[in-house]
């Protein structure tokens, strides 16, 4: 008898229903005990791989020169200037308790700018605001807003606002060390808004960044896991009107995402991050998947007329073969991110597969066995279902040229869309606006200066090189070039202060306000400079230690991927031509590297993603034991994301890094509705000989309910991650839930009706082989 060990197989879950129950529950709980051990990752970087270049570069650089984790006060009082000597009373007190910031390393701000002057014959560097009681706010703007060091980053061009830098030395393996810095910087925040209301305050920088991911972990974990099983447990209860069938769906797929993630993210000891944190929400919805199928299925048995446990074994003996293939197609989707340049997402995907597998082995063990044990009326809703997936499917049959024709137009159309999709990633509005680090980042941008920064090391060819004045000569010209450049807010390099210092060493004249064109006396005039700084106030963070080479960094506007790169490619080429060999560099810093993320996981993922669906194909082909079938599977499962892709562009030309991993996500669910309306119309061509009218129409009936039901459930489950503040979470969410809708579209339109033309001739000849009559050819009537 065809399927006699899976008939076996469900009788004996059948009979030893509560020893099935009880180990499997078991083995899930052991596997989510290592929840316990779960940490989050705060630190930016781990959205890159070691091999990553950008990375690299930005590291070498941090090594070189002093680190690049800042946290920014930025503040505007509603009236008058920010040098008005009450607010620079208040910027001098966040100045002090800045430097108390753990791991602070270097506090910058208007009042404790080195300010230098000649005094005599000698050199006096002294912060540009000592009293502030005393203080000219005159003098004090004008001396502020023409210094190139601090103009246009530590104070507007009108004045109005200002910022306080802290500069951070954070222990790359000590998870908590961003948290405490970010902690004492919020409490200062607070503290002086509470006393100054008519000043406004906002915190940002690098560091707020790296928390922002690790909140946005935390939030998604604490309202959308909750929500989405809420969602669930009353979705599938208004679906299928039984109580324990939903008692029972709840339970797999709360152990699966328990099991998954107390695996992956604690014995195994991957570190949660926002993207991995959208694994629970995925992980439920997928399980619930699985057991919608053998829950419909048994129940409509039932109310048939089968007892419980006949209707259990009927469903698993139904379902077996395509609900384990779909749990293995998922899993191979979701494992093909592990080709993913951004790590958090290779974690996502070894989460969300091997939360696949588990929720597929207690779907055919813990669900039935339990399904077993628990009373379960059978309500005749779901047959008043399978009564409108009937008319549906008569309704397909009879217009199936006409949905050919229309799917086939929409496809083109929207596939001639996609070609206007440009990546933008600016790691700023990987955030909504609930977040603090948004909102304080948007409004820095608008008022003082941009986040964004990239940076050049310029070597100048031997150790002390940089008082070579030909090799300073350069260095002006490039920044100045740079300050020409519409994108770029700021430059801070070294030839400014160099600049300064020789103006002041020569009685303030503005006529040496230029740089040395003697390298004996620039080298005295740095050592001089920088025997008057103050701790912590050094020039490490533009020069090496051997001063072989400075550092120049350039503040930009919110500028997209497109004109980060133009920027850059304009930036070589003027180094190419303007400046010797030993001098050129390529552009390092957090922009740099966010920038390049959607561009280099898009390369990345194209490789994963042939490789999953010929994988998936196979799989299909071998299951199916047909190779035309399996051929016709491929139209299915690539046009969807065609059609989602398709619809978004309608609305907008910008795509993120969270766009490369959409297909590979969808790829396992959209074939779900696939494997199972072609196993279904597979059944009933082999066993029951139907025609392919007739097999479409014994796919819908047996399976229609279940796969609406099923699909229904993942949209509104990757629907939910939209609600995400972490935009790359949400609009995967967003997409794969479309992409799902599109797919079970596609599977209840155009599959039927590709079947039935593909098949008709085949039935035609079958049932008269002598005619070869052009109609009998077309599969229509003679």
């Amino acid at each position: 008898m065809k399927n006699g060990w899976v008939i076996s197989y469900a009788e004996w879950i059948v009979k030893l229903r509560w020893l099935v129950v009880v180990l499997t529950a078991a083995g899930a709980l052991y596997m989510a005990a290592g929840g316990q051990y779960i940490k989050f990752s705060n630190d930016y970087r781990y959205f890159f791989t070691d091999e990553n270049p950008n990375l690299k570069a930005f590291e070498q650089l941090e090594r070189t020169y002093t680190s690049p984790d800042t946290l920014l006060w930025v503040l505007r009082p509603d009236e008058g200037m920010a040098t008005e000597p009450r607010v620079l009373a208040v910027i001098k007190e966040i100045t002090e308790r800045a430097w108390q910031t753990p791991y602070s390393i270097r506090v910058d701000s208007l009042t404790n700018y080195q300010h230098t002057q000649a005094f005599e014959d000698d050199l006096l560097v002294q912060d540009l605001v000592i009293d502030p009681a005393s203080a000219d706010r005159d003098r004090v703007f004008g001396i502020a807003s023409t210094e190139p060091a601090i103009a246009k980053r530590l104070i507007s061009d009108d004045g109005t606002t200002t910022a306080i830098v802290a500069t951070l030395k954070l222990p790359r393996d000590d998870v908590q060390a961003n948290t405490q810095s970010v902690q004492h910087a919020r409490e200062i925040l607070a503290d002086v808004r509470s006393r100054f209301p008519d000043i406004r305050f906002e915190l940002t920088g690098s560091s707020m960044l790296s928390n922002s991911f690790s909140e946005a972990a935390t939030r998604d974990l604490q309202t959308l896991t909750p929500g989405m099983y809420l969602v669930l447990a009353l979705t599938v209860w208004l679906l299928i009107r039984s109580i324990s069938g939903t008692i029972a769906t709840l339970l797999v797929v709360g152990l699966s995402a328990a099991a998954a993630m107390g695996f992956v993210m604690g014995w195994m000891g991957v570190k949660l991050t926002p993207p991995s944190s959208g694994a629970p929400t995925i992980i439920l919805t997928v399980a619930v998947a699985d057991s919608i199928h053998i829950l419909v299925t048994a129940l409509v048995a039932m109310h048939k007329g089968m007892t419980k446990h006949e209707a259990i074994v009927e469903s698993i003996r139904v379902n077996w073969q395509p609900v384990f293939l779909t749990s293995l197609t998922t899993a191979i989707g979701f494992a093909s991110l592990n080709f993913s340049d951004a790590p958090p997402f290779r974690d996502l995907g070894n989460t969300a597969a091997v939360g696949a597998l588990v929720a597929w082995v207690l779907s055919i063990s813990f669900l039935p066995a339990l399904m077993a044990i628990l009373p379960v009326t059978a309500k005749g809703s779901l047959s008043k279902q399978n009564e409108l997936m009937e008319k549906f499917g008569e309704m397909v049959i009879r217009n199936r040229r006409t949905i050919l024709v229309t799917m086939t137009i929409a496809l083109v159309g929207f596939g001639a869309l996609l070609p206007q999709f440009k990546f933008n990633d600016r790691f700023v509005e990987y955030f909504d606006d609930r977040m603090e680090f948004r909102v304080a980042s948007d409004w820095a941008s608008d008022n003082l200066t941009g986040i964004y920064q990239i940076s050049y090391s310029l070597y100048a060819g031997n150790p002390g090189g940089i008082s070579d004045p030909e090799y300073l000569e350069r260095l002006e010209a490039f920044a100045n070039w740079w300050r020409t450049q519409p994108e770029v807010v700021h430059v801070s390099t070294f030839s400014d202060v160099i600049k300064r210092v020789n103006k002041s060493m020569n009685g303030d004249n503005e006529d040496f306000y230029k740089v040395p064109t003697d390298r004996q006396m620039a080298a005295q005039f740095l050592l001089l400079y920088e025997m008057s700084l103050p701790y912590g106030l050094d020039l490490n963070d533009q020069i090496n230690v051997d001063k072989s080479a400075t550092k120049l960094t350039l503040t930009l506007s919110d500028v997209s991927t497109e004109q980060m790169q133009a920027l850059i490619t304009r930036g070589d080429n003027w180094l190419k031509t303007n400046a010797p060999e030993t001098m050129y560099a390529y552009p390092a810093g957090q922009a740099v590297m966010f920038s390049f993320i959607g561009i280099s996981n898009f390369q990345a993922m194209m490789v994963g993603t042939g490789i999953a669906l010929l994988l998936i194909s196979a799989s299909l082909i071998i299951a199916l034991r047909d190779i035309k079938l399996g051929m016709i599977s491929l139209i299915p499962n690539l046009t969807p994301p065609i059609f989602a892709f398709g619809i978004l562009a309608l609305f907008t030309p910008e795509v993120g890094f969270w766009s490369t991993f959409v297909i590979s996500t969808a790829l396992g669910l959209i074939v779900d509705a696939t494997v199972h309306f072609l196993s279904k119309y597979q059944r009933a061509r082999r066993e029951k000989n139907e025609t392919a009218e007739n097999a479409v129409r014994y796919a819908f009936s047996t399976v229609g309910t279940a796969l609406w039901v099923s699909t229904f459930v993942l949209i509104i489950g990757f629907g939910l991650l939209a609600y995400s503040p972490f935009k790359v979470n949400a609009m995967l969410g967003t997409m794969v839930a479309l992409t799902v809708a599109c797919a079970l579209i596609i599977d209840f339109l155009l599959l039927p009706a590709l079947l039935i033309t593909l098949d008709r001739r085949a039935d035609k000849k079958k049932a008269d082989p002598e005619d070869t009559s052009p109609a009998a050819e077309l599969g229509a009537p003679a």
